[in-house]
């Protein structure tokens, strides 16, 4: 899913604090909201390496492991491009489940969509509006995932049937600490200058009334593939990425 590690971490943090003994409720609903100092996409800043406003709401029936939820964020990169919108929102549902001991899969359906994006009428791009098939297994803390683009992606013309490959870990490393690990590769079909790998190396700390994240985030993607038409500011380079958040 879009969302970022971080928004995984937090519902490892949560996790960590449950009690053990206490019956998960056959349908749940959790909401969060978040603040960033630069929301970062497989990599790639989003908000021309600006702060972002987030927020989504999630439920999940436990005995069948079916879910869905939607996610929104303040974006900038529509409207750089000559289009328009501030907004991503995503909507996304799926499944979940054990295999085996320690070994879990997910497997679902993601919707991005950029609401009046204008992108289809800009030459040189399409419709911003991307839907993904994606399945994840996991084993303990680490997982592999795969999500495969069903449409055009992210405003790249002729490039359905992309994909990204994203491998990771997020490992509680005790007093309120998780160690947050990705690595990925974003293949775009028929634009090879497009494809790059990006790396994320962080920390997400629970501190009771919200949550902290601190990480490190960079990519080999080409800058002139991803310099923002605004300013021509290299979206993909390495930086440090603050936010702050809290679910409930």
């Amino acid at each position: 899913m879009k969302k970022l590690l971080y928004v995984a971490a937090l519902a490892l943090l949560a996790a960590s604090h449950a009690d053990a003994e206490d019956a998960k409720p056959d349908n749940e609903t959790s909401f969060n909201a978040a603040a960033t100092s630069d929301y970062r996409f497989r990599g790639i800043s989003q908000t021309r390496l600006q702060p972002a406003l987030q927020g989504g709401a999630d439920y999940v029936n436990n005995p069948s492991g079916l879910y869905a939820g939607t996610w929104l964020s303040t974006i900038k990169w529509t409207r750089d491009a000559g289009g328009s919108g501030d907004l991503e929102w995503d909507i996304y549902g799926g499944k979940k489940g054990e295999i085996a001991k320690d070994v879990s899969y997910d497997v679902g359906l993601l919707a991005y969509v950029y609401p009046s994006n204008g992108l289809a009428h800009v030459s040189g791009f399409a419709n911003a509006n991307t839907t993904e098939l994606y399945g994840q297994l996991g084993y303990g803390p680490a997982y592999i995932k795969y999500s495969h683009a069903l449409t055009n992606l992210f405003g790249f013309v002729d490039s359905k049937h992309s994909g990204y490959v994203d491998i990771g870990a997020n490992l509680d490393a005790g007093a309120g600490l998780v160690v947050n690990l990705h690595a990925g590769h974003q293949s775009v079909r028929h634009l090879g200058a497009a494809s790059y790998t990006d790396w994320k190396i962080g920390l997400t700390r629970d501190f009771g009334i919200v949550s902290g994240s601190f990480a490190l985030i960079g990519t080999n993607a080409s800058e002139a593939a991803y310099a923002s038409p605004a300013n021509g500011k290299f979206l993909g380079k390495t930086a440090l990425v603050a936010g702050i958040g809290k679910s409930f």
